[in-house]
């Protein structure tokens, strides 16, 4: 059975996004992986020491920094780097991510302005996924996710 590399905010069960809230996934598709022990919840913020709550933080360039302006690049890289060790150690099919994060985007991140206004980009672990050859989809990609699973399962 191949494993799927998860957003812990999408996951459920512990509260781990920036702002303390809740989006865990209730399609059903999803619901099943998690019953059949398929998905690996992670949180590349948490992996890098960040608290909850934390600083609402975004990708400018390069870096990554809060609406402060505090450069935080360095925990999200940790965040990064741990997000691709455990999906090679778990040789993962894939990865859901939650969208618009500075590390889980996959299709669009805040554009650095902290205006609520969103760009064409990836956070900083979606970016090291895919740099390692790894797929990743959105949460709202899920009917595609399952078809690729498919693919690989027969």
């Amino acid at each position: 059975m191949r494993k799927i590399l998860v957003s812990e905010c999408l996951y459920g069960g512990r509260i781990v996004r920036y702002d303390g809230g809740d989006v865990h996934e209730t399609n059903e598709v999803f619901l099943k992986w998690k019953e059949e022990g398929r998905l690996i919840p992670i949180c590349p913020e948490v992996f890098g020491g960040l608290p909850i709550p934390r600083p609402d933080s975004q990708r400018v360039g390069d870096r990554v920094q809060t609406g402060a302006g505090k450069d935080v690049t360095e925990p999200y890289t940790i965040g990064a780097e741990e997000t691709l060790r455990l999906a090679k150690e778990h040789d993962v099919a894939f990865a859901i991510m939650k969208q618009d994060s500075p590390s889980c985007g996959s299709k669009f991140i805040y554009d650095g302005t902290f205006t609520d206004t969103k760009k064409e980009g990836q956070g900083l672990a979606v970016e090291y996924l895919r740099n390692a050859g790894f797929r990743v989809f959105a949460e709202e990609d899920l009917p595609e996710a399952e078809e690729y699973l498919r693919s690989l399962e027969v």
